[in-house]
């Protein structure tokens, strides 16, 4: 007998297929129409409707029925979502007040968190997810003094600050392969990315609408909307979106005239890497910003106006601009001299 669950909601991530209990909600673990699978899902809703306070899944429970949850960009629930089961799974049935002695439950914390040792940038997103809980836990709970994953470094460093795409960098992806050049999409969108500043995210959101007379507008997705990133239109970037077809109500579009997604835009980005034979290079779609930060610079802007459109400090806005700027005008300067030596002799 096929009994239907409510709220019962189905994901396909990589060709695996999971379930959650409601959309937002905890996963529910075996095969659909197994036991294992209904005493899951039961023990689900018996736990949303009736949680234990004192136990730490509680606090986890609470937190994905949140606002806090919910104003999280659908991507970004896509990828808690898993976490946060981990979280309800290795924690949950701790008592609460255990993470308020942080000097016993730390040690927890980074045994779990070394499960991923060989991973450093897998177990500090697992342990950004987990901070998120426990913070919600002290603000606005109030169940937990302080948030006991701070001061737990991170395992994953690397300082990308200085690294930039370089004209000849972003020369060579728009040339593409020998018999193929990269599509027009992803040469608009690094262009656009290089001349903006704006994050991936906030790029493929941004619409026409947001072009003014002076300046391109746009509140920041990762700010909430509570920044608003405010970039002036100067020459060469009215040139780039003089260049770019106007095929939806966003900027940016694919091979279809369709607005991007995020993972579609990220296979597409790749391939384009991979057509121009810069796969191994350590280049990022993120460090376009670091090029942004440049033109802004010899367009004429301070470098306190720069860092306050990046969202960076001084120190790394003038860290890339002595690195970059700096460093080609003295080139410049000496192959001007050198030319002009020479024509004296």
């Amino acid at each position: 007998m096929k009994v239907e669950l409510r709220g019962l909601h189905k994901l396909r991530i990589k060709g695996r297929t999971y379930y959650y209990a409601w959309r937002g909600g905890p996963r529910v673990h075996g095969d659909p129409g197994t036991p294992e699978f209904m005493a899951s899902y039961n023990q689900a809703i018996e736990d949303r409707r009736t949680p234990e306070l004192g136990r730490f899944k509680s606090v986890v429970v609470r937190y994905k029925a949140s606002p806090d949850y919910k104003e999280l960009a659908d991507s970004t629930r896509l990828r808690w979502a898993p976490w946060l089961d981990q979280v309800a799974d290795h924690f949950g049935e701790l008592r609460t007040a255990q993470f308020n002695r942080p000097e016993k439950i730390r040690p927890v914390i980074r045994r779990w968190r070394n499960q991923w040792a060989d991973k450093p940038r897998t177990a500090d997103y697992g342990m950004q997810v987990l901070s998120r809980v426990c913070s919600y836990g002290v603000d606005p709970l109030g169940e937990l003094a302080s948030n006991p994953c701070e001061g737990i470094k991170q395992l994953y460093s690397a300082d990308r600050s200085e690294i930039i795409w370089t004209d000849a960098d972003i020369k060579q992806l728009r040339a593409g392969g020998t018999d193929k050049p990269c599509p027009q999409e992803i040469q608009h969108a690094v262009d656009l990315a290089a001349h903006t500043g704006l994050r991936l995210s906030d790029l493929l959101r941004l619409s026409w609408s947001h072009v003014g007379e002076d300046a391109v507008t746009l509140a920041s997705g990762k700010s909430r909307g509570r920044r608003e990133a405010i970039i002036p239109l100067y020459d060469d970037l009215r040139e780039v979106l003089a260049r770019i077809p106007k095929r939806s109500t966003t900027i940016l579009t694919n091979q279809r005239e369709r607005p991007w997604t995020a993972n579609g835009f990220g296979t597409a980005f790749n391939r384009a890497k991979i057509l121009a034979s810069m796969n191994e290079r350590d280049l990022h779609f993120h460090d376009l910003r670091g090029t942004a930060a440049t033109k802004f610079y010899i367009a004429g802007l301070s470098i306190r106006v720069v860092a306050e459109i990046l969202a960076w400090s001084e120190d790394q806005v003038e860290k890339i601009i002595r690195k970059y700027v700096a460093r080609s005008a003295a080139t410049k300067a000496a192959i001007q001299q050198l030319n002009e030596a020479r024509k004296r002799t």
